[in-house]
């Protein structure tokens, strides 16, 4: 920059002829590389500065992590994390897989997914332009130029360490590197430096591919159409067998009684809803994963006026089964999602990250109390019991400093 405004100034004091002809061969070269990069636009992003010796061309850097696994929310969870840790390192991701199946030991035989079969690749990068950045593997300039970087693990490997290990890969000697692979374990696993609002930013971005978002249509649809209303309620229900080992276990550690419910105690907790028991007749989608349930008395017992649906007695189910489980989950959560109402479980990153998105929209929309009873999209969860034995009031705060509530669940909700 200072070379440039040498320049104007020999301009203006009428300097000599070889300053006079340098000035012009370097405003030349900025020139046709601005011009280059209108007409010939690419993904390895050029940045010019100065180093006092002419001008530096750098060459856009990448960051590689591990494949993605677990259910769909603790993958958006750990997407989420590796982009905010790219963002750290000045570093742009490179499009992870996904995985399709769930399997949470037999890491062999999880199915990878590439991201953009989910979710839109240029539409996220629309998005989230100037916050993180996804690349591709046909970004890369020099595939051998690649550094590995162990992730470390144990109790021994603190927030703190975690911490420092980044700076220094950050201000270390990793920089002429055109990509450092993290390679250990799952995203989801490695510590948590960022605040909600930041991974909010991030889920913000991320919008299903047109297929599965027009499934999700189809269910909604189908939804309002056998309730002759345009509201309904979607109740994830979280009783399946994996859950309640899982729960009953976590609630033993944590010395607790508000992480299981039991499909009883849903059933009753939903019905003291406020407003809803005074309401017409109106839908319930229940949303879980039939394959895993115990037995099918799920659509029984609910209060008089509540028309409960599962994926079969809608008639959707030849849609959910013609994808993959991770699909399966993007078509519920997307349904969940739109709901007048929702009801889960504070435990659940599935319900977690529905309240989180919902919390966000009445914010955008300047709601001043979003516990009161007459809000827009309401959401509860049914394992806390709240007022007049109903399931509690439930928004995210979002001015959390990390996102282990959401991550790992709390009872410790905002209203």
């Amino acid at each position: 920059m200072e070379f440039l405004i040498n320049c104007k100034l020999m301009k203006l004091m009428g300097g000599g002829n070889l300053n006079s002809l340098v000035c012009k061969i370097v405003f030349l070269f900025i020139a046709v590389l601005i011009l280059r990069s209108l007409l010939f636009p690419s993904n390895n992003v050029v940045y010019m500065t100065n180093k006092n010796v002419g001008f530096v061309v750098e060459q856009e850097k990448f960051l590689e992590v591990p494949q993605i696994v677990w259910g769909l929310n603790n993958q958006k969870i750990a997407f989420a994390r590796a982009c905010l840790t790219a963002r750290m390192l000045n570093r742009t991701l490179l499009m992870p897989s996904l995985s399709a199946s769930l399997f949470y030991k037999e890491v062999d035989l999880l199915k990878p997914i590439s991201f953009d079969k989910v979710f839109q690749f240029d539409k996220f990068n629309d998005l989230c332009s100037g916050f993180v950045r996804l690349g591709r593997y046909s970004d890369l300039t020099n595939a051998t130029k690649v550094i590995e970087i162990q992730k470390g693990s144990g109790r021994k490997w603190t927030i703190e360490r975690d911490l420092d290990h980044l700076r220094e890969v950050k201000n270390g000697s990793f920089d002429e590197y055109e990509v450092v692979k993290i390679v250990g374990k799952n995203p989801f696993l490695w510590h948590d430096h960022w605040p909600v609002k930041d991974y909010a930013k991030v889920f913000e971005c991320l919008v299903l591919v047109d297929e599965i978002s027009q499934e999700a249509d189809r269910v909604v649809s189908m939804i309002r159409e056998v309730g002759n209303n345009d509201r309904y309620v979607a109740v994830h229900m979280r009783v399946e067998i994996d859950w309640m080992i899982h729960c009953k276990k976590l609630e033993q550690r944590l010395n607790t009684n508000q992480i299981c419910s039991s499909k009883n105690e849903i059933v009753e907790r939903v019905g003291n809803i406020e407003g809803l028991n005074k309401s017409p007749p109106i839908v319930l989608y229940l949303a879980v994963a039939d394959k895993l349930l115990q037995n099918s008395s799920i659509l029984e017992g609910w209060r008089e006026g509540f028309l409960p649906y599962e994926k079969k007695k809608l008639g959707v189910d030849k849609i959910y089964g013609k994808y993959s489980y991770l699909v399966q989950s993007a078509i519920d959560y997307e349904v969940c999602l739109r709901a007048d109402v929702f009801v889960g479980n504070s435990f659940s990153t599935f319900s977690s990250l529905i309240v989180l998105e919902r919390t966000q929209k009445m914010m955008k929309l300047g709601v001043s109390s979003m516990c009161g009873s007459d809000v827009k999209w309401p959401s509860f969860a049914y394992n806390i019991q709240g007022e007049l034995n109903g399931p509690m009031r439930w928004v995210t705060n979002m001015s959390d400093s990390s996102l282990q509530a959401i991550s790992y669940g709390t009872n410790h909700l905002t209203c």
